[in-house]
């Protein structure tokens, strides 16, 4: 390959493009209107636009992303992860269009995209299963047969996909049905296709994955394990290599079973097979992502393998630069920083950066995908870097994600930067009394933290300065309408003014997708009455009060933080 398309955004566009660099080739990026003025569209040689809309009409766009590589002279396209990386008809149309597809064969990605297949190839092979349904649901009436059936708790996945992103926990029976409702509808949105299936949850798990690269040579090579049990809303917000507190014979069957598997499968390019490891010591299959890892730095740092360099080579009908799984050299922490409000659910905070000042110093790497003046868009996923911290033990790579996460600053859209500061002091985390984290941790255990501060000033600012009390600085945070004098005393009051009682704000920007409860309805406080989408993921907007509610925003419409859409009286 001489020039390479990559067919993604964000950091993971950036992290393909450094890499092309030093494989010595060119590479193109391309990009929604949205994303004209993204750091990924500088950073490459090329960049080439896909016009308006949403990701159906851009990043999931075949056609538009093969006729960018035709215009630039491509002869290789890499998927990134997410969007179409697991999508086996792209694959093939890449194939097709006479280009060199970095990534596994379609007919492989077919066989472990579908997570049914996956999971006939897992039980050949010898890897535990938990009880699944059989085949496909077509409706969430078998979802809720299935469930009757199993028990409960009961995880509803999509088919074709994985991040977490059209997977839902139900714990009650009466939750199935709209959670396989969502779920098709999260599947579709993040993928493409709607596809579901079920099946047995274990309860309080940790999430545990090897990380695997194949030749076409017929060498199949597990790198190593990672943890990534620190998760909110079934996606990883931290990561760590080598998965640590496992027995050596809970580690050799991980890695004996991820290179049977992928070696079952055929397996060429980079790979992950995910497991479960429940609380008394069983190892359960989980899937197949046949793609590189958001995580895939922390096995980097730990092996010394550039794992995206290989993807490279091996598209180039190259052998592995590795014969045998290496020696892990320390341990590396990831932490994936997104525009989100820790302290409000996670809540998605789309907006601009207006400062974002990087940690550095010994054992510090920063996959950014952006910059200060950067605008975060509500369109994708809220992943703004990944910040990965690597020491010679757990120990000295702790000490140093403290220091880190400490330097991180951003300002203009709320971060997860302060449950960071505060996981990496939780012994259940740090291991004093054992490793104690699972994959719903946050959820159920965590204590939680004080919500971002919520101003929403004017002129959309929010200015950042200090006062000295007794000689010591306080950093301090105020709207930015009150240093350029254009707000009035009434306008300053909104800004800080908690919405009227009776009202049903929108928790998030975004658009509103569908409204759960009908007009007039009577509603219980607390209950779900409406959803809005954003950055690929559903939220529930609550009723404030029971009583009877009145809707005035209709589905479709974008919504701003805190908008009115209904009443309740």
């Amino acid at each position: 390959m001489k020039k390479l398309l990559i067919a993604n955004r964000g950091e993971i566009a950036i992290r393909i493009a450094r890499a092309a660099r030093d494989y010595g080739i060119a590479s193109v990026a391309i990009y929604s209107d949205a994303d004209a003025g993204s750091l990924h569209v500088e950073l490459a040689d090329e960049a080439y636009g896909l016009g308006p809309g949403r990701p159906a009409d851009t990043y999931l766009n075949i056609e538009k992303i093969l006729d960018v590589a035709r215009k630039a002279g491509a002869d290789a396209v890499h998927p990134g992860y997410g969007f179409l990386s697991e999508r086996s008809e792209f694959a093939q149309a890449v194939i097709h269009a006479g280009l060199t597809w970095v990534g596994p064969a379609p007919h492989v990605i077919t066989a472990l995209g579908d997570k049914i297949e996956a999971r006939r190839i897992a039980a050949k092979v010898g890897a535990p299963l938990v009880k699944g349904s059989d085949g496909l649901l077509n409706s969430a009436a078998e979802a809720v047969a299935f469930a009757k059936h199993a028990g409960m708790p009961l995880a509803i996945k999509a088919a074709f996909g994985g991040g977490g992103r059209g997977m839902k926990v139900a714990r009650k029976l009466e939750e199935v049905w709209e959670l396989y409702d969502s779920a098709v509808r999260e599947a579709t949105e993040a993928f493409g296709r709607g596809e579901c299936y079920a099946e047995q949850f274990i309860d309080k798990p940790r999430h545990i994955e090897a990380q695997v690269i194949a030749d076409s040579h017929g060498n199949t090579i597990v790198l190593g394990t990672r943890d990534c049990s620190l998760q909110r809303r079934n996606q990883k917000l931290v990561e760590e290599a080598p998965a640590p507190f496992l027995t050596q014979d809970q580690r050799a069957r991980i890695h004996d079973a991820a290179r049977a598997i992928c070696a079952e499968a055929g397996y060429t390019g980079a790979g992950t097979v995910e497991f479960l490891l429940s609380k008394n010591g069983v190892i359960s299959f989980l899937e197949v992502n046949a793609r590189l890892q958001v995580e895939h730095p922390v096995t980097e740092e730990t092996t010394g393998v550039d794992i995206v360099i290989e993807q490279l080579r091996i598209a180039d009908g190259l052998p592995l630069s590795v014969t045998e799984t290496p020696a892990p050299r320390g341990h590396a922490f990831e932490f994936r920083i997104n525009a989100e409000d820790p302290g409000r659910g996670f809540l998605p905070t789309p907006g601009m950066v207006k400062r974002f000042r990087a940690p550095a110093g010994p054992g510090v790497r920063l996959d950014a995908g952006v910059e200060t003046g950067s605008e975060v868009s509500g369109l994708y996923d809220s992943m703004m870097a990944k910040l990965i911290v690597t020491g010679a033990t757990r120990e000295q790579a702790l000490i140093r994600s403290r220091r880190a996460l400490t330097e991180f600053q951003i300002d203009g859209v709320a971060s997860v930067l302060p449950f960071h500061r505060a996981v990496v002091h939780e012994r259940d985390f740090t291991g004093e009394d054992g490793f104690k984290v699972y994959t719903n941790w946050i959820e159920t255990a965590f204590a939680g933290i004080e919500p971002a501060p919520r101003i929403d000033p004017v002129n959309g600012r929010l200015i950042r300065t200090f006062i000295e009390i007794d000689g010591k600085r306080h950093a301090i945070g105020l709207p930015g309408a009150l240093f350029s004098g254009t707000a009035t005393p009434q306008e300053i009051a909104a800004t800080i003014e908690p919405a009227k009682a009776n009202a049903v704000t929108a928790p998030i920007p975004g658009m509103l997708q569908k409204w759960l409860v009908k007009d007039g309805a009577e509603v219980a406080d607390g209950e779900a009455v409406a959803l809005i989408e954003a950055m690929k993921m559903e939220t529930r907007v609550s009723a404030p009060r029971a009583g009877c509610i009145h809707i005035t925003a209709e589905p479709g419409t974008i919504v701003a933080l805190g908008a009115a859409l209904a009443t309740v009286d």
